[in-house]
């Protein structure tokens, strides 16, 4: 399913699909629908500063919009997997993170990757919920 107001994939694919009760959430950047990236700027000489923080809040966000068009919400995730460009921006990521999850929320794991499809993106999260009964459609 593709997702109205949220950024088009960058593929054949959709946001997110719905299989026996569950919301299985493509990878999700910081990206906007108009493709601009949050927690990415340049400033007038054309210096990129790139915020790990901006980006972790933004990802999430987006997932919490894909899920909401199924019926869930970040409350019902039980798995991410978070892919970052560079292990150093893992203690802003744990930070934000835990803005959001406690040792309650899902499952995780956290990997690094040589890269991610645009050059100002630090993170890209995957993630699978359960849809409360009466939300979504198998």
């Amino acid at each position: 399913m593709i997702v109205d107001g949220a950024a088009r994939p960058r593929g054949r694919f959709p946001h997110v699909k719905v299989a026996g009760g569950f919301a299985y959430v493509s990878g999700t950047s910081s990206r906007r629908p108009d493709n601009t990236i949050a927690g990415a700027s340049a400033d007038a000489m054309g210096t990129t500063s790139l915020d790990i923080r901006e980006q972790t809040r933004a990802v999430l966000r987006n997932i919490d919009d894909i899920l909401a068009a199924v019926g869930a919400s970040l409350a019902d995730l039980v798995q991410v997997t978070t892919y970052l460009v560079n292990m150093n921006d893992f203690g802003g990521y744990n930070e934000v993170y835990a803005e959001f999850f406690d040792e309650t929320g899902p499952a995780r794991t956290t990997v690094a990757v040589h890269q991610l499809p645009h050059p100002h993106l630090l993170i890209e999260i995957q993630a699978v919920a359960l849809i409360p009964r009466g939300g979504g459609d198998d």
